[in-house]
């Protein structure tokens, strides 16, 4: 069976997606039993914790400091938490939670949260979910408890303000040049890894747009050297709101996204950009947008929940109980001949009504599947890939018979026996010639709070579809059906070669402060090389001989 992985979190928005994620699955019921608890968290305690290293910047953790509130050491909580708030005190604001953080260590020369834990302090707990304008920090909403070993706080940095900010590639890399910080971060991983009985790899969740780009690129070639054969699956995050009107970051941005990709994949097994932002260039895009999630994606709170729920579904393939797939096997089956780049994609909530059948709700899209790119490029109609593995969750298995007994099936995904052959059949239809691997779970994805409640009133509470509103007002959606998948496919090399573009396209002597923090011009150029490389390993006959002007007419 496979084993245990260890999840990192690198940055501030890294940490936003992750809290959810870990909401995900502390809110999900044991049973039916489909997805191995043990392969996230450490269950041998109760509650489970995450097998959790999570880097963050001075100011970036609030109060959730070692021993602090949602660490081992702290009380025990129970209830939906939507804040956690030290001593049972009223809830500081978020310039008063970052000014005390601030504060903690100051003139310290250790760059890490202590791993010793203080006398467990009394928690105050919230039933509310909290508004999405009065979250500012990740541990604003964590509702799990973490081991002091989690939290490694870098406090050469501030996580906000005008100045001392992790802003560019350079600074990010230094970081993991220092023997200290390198020995810190190994002896939290040790802790872990140690513990597993089987270690099957490592899942990174990384912000693209800033500095943790350069952090990123060095743990994972950390992971890859001392880890040999385990597999390192990373997810470059970005939110919608970074660098809105500032085109001075907005540079930084392009430059620390296009490094972080060439870097970062060359030493993940499998590397997937995701972002609700309309596009990773220089030309600003409308944000993804779902048609029964009212989403502010403005609003790192909401952008990262829809992130994390299409995560906890994309992953599922390495956590099935019922299967002894790995993560090394799933980034084997979508990056054979050089693709180590894939897209994902999700359907949130998955459009189906309630009792419907799923050949019925597969048939109401015959040319398209209804979901959307959560991997980002400028938009053009790309179709078709060359490898796939799609989950569905939260559609019954035990209703897959729709043909009356005498009558002919509605059509062939009707005479399918099962719900597995069902999907399997849909999508050789729609991606004939694809390789392509598909899971149905019954188990949907659990959206109680802090998980925000943005969901359209034409939702059921298992997130079902209703032909209007509901007379009384609209209840809690607690589950939602979720489709997702990864794909290699052509829509990567459109990524890959509009970031290579955008950035061809700079002025690079103008922006001698981002080399000036450790950067060489020549590596830069070298990793513009490595996105093209990596874009041709996309191309289809089709794509190859497109012309240079068509490919600038966006």
């Amino acid at each position: 069976m496979p084993g245990e992985a260890v999840t990192l979190q690198l940055g501030q928005y890294a940490g936003c997606a992750g809290a959810h994620w870990w909401g995900l699955q502390v809110s999900a019921p044991r049973s039916p039993a489909e997805l191995r608890v043990s392969t996230l968290l450490r269950t041998e305690r109760e509650p489970p914790t995450p097998r959790l290293v999570a880097l963050e910047l001075k100011g970036g953790v609030g109060e959730l400091m070692a021993g602090g509130a949602g660490t081992e050491a702290a009380a025990a909580w129970n209830g939906k938490v939507a804040a956690y708030l030290g001593n049972g005190s009223a809830p500081p604001d978020a310039g008063s939670r970052r000014e005390d953080a601030s504060r903690d260590g100051k003139g310290s020369s250790s760059s890490a949260v202590q791993g010793a834990s203080p006398a467990p302090s009394r928690l105050a707990v919230s039933q509310e979910v909290p508004s999405g304008g009065s979250v500012r920090l990740w541990s604003d909403y964590l509702n799990v408890r973490l081991h002091p070993k989690s939290v490694y706080v870098i406090r050469q940095y501030m996580h906000d303000g005008d100045c001392g900010c992790l802003e560019a590639f350079g600074q990010g890399e230094s970081l993991l040049q220092d023997p200290g910080c390198v020995e810190e971060l190994e002896d939290r991983l040790h802790f872990y890894v140690e513990e597993c009985d089987y270690l099957q790899g490592f899942q990174v969740l990384c912000d693209l747009h800033n500095g943790f780009s350069g952090v990123g690129a060095k743990v994972t070639e950390l992971l890859c050297d001392e880890y040999s054969g385990k597999g390192i699956l990373t997810w470059g995050l970005t939110p919608v709101s970074s660098n809105a009107g500032d085109s001075r970051k907005n540079i930084y941005r392009l430059m620390n996204t296009a490094l972080g990709i060439a870097r970062l994949s060359s030493h993940s097994s499998l590397f997937c950009p995701m972002s609700l932002r309309g596009s990773l260039g220089i030309k600003p895009q409308p944000p993804v947008a779902f048609p029964y999630v009212d989403c502010d994606a403005s609003l790192d709170y909401h952008s990262s929940a829809v992130l994390a729920a299409a995560l906890d579904t994309l992953t599922a393939p390495y956590r099935l109980c019922s299967s002894q797939g790995s993560m090394m096997h799933l980034a084997e089956t979508l990056t054979f001949s050089g693709r180590k780049v894939v897209a994902a994609w999700a359907s949130l909530p998955f459009p189906a009504r309630p009792g419907c059948l799923l050949p019925d709700a597969l048939c109401a899209h015959p040319q398209a599947v209804p979901w959307k790119l959560l991997s980002p490029c400028r938009e053009r109609k790309v179709s078709g890939c060359f490898a796939q593995s799609v989950v569905l969750r939260g559609v019954g298995k035990e209703s897959h018979i729709s043909s009356c007994a005498g009558k002919p099936p509605a059509s062939p995904l009707h005479a399918c026996e099962s719900t597995e052959e069902a999907l399997q059949r849909y999508l050789h239809t729609l991606f004939p010639g694809a390789f392509s691997t598909s899971h149905v779970l019954e188990q949907p994805c659990h959206t109680q709070p802090p998980y925000p409640q943005f969901f359209s009133p034409l939702l059921t509470r298992q997130g079902f579809l209703l032909d209007k509103p509901p007379h009384y007002p609209s209840a809690a959606v607690d589950s939602i059906p979720v489709l997702a998948a990864l794909q290699a496919a052509p829509v990567v090399r459109t990524l890959l070669r509009g970031l290579y573009k955008d950035v061809q396209k700079l002025n690079a002597r103008r922006w001698a402060s981002f080399f000036s923090a450790g950067v060489e011009q020549d590596d830069f150029q070298e990793a513009l090389e490595e996105l093209q490389t990596l874009a041709q390993a996309y191309e289809t006959g089709f794509e190859a001989d497109e012309s240079e002007d068509e490919a600038d007419s966006d």
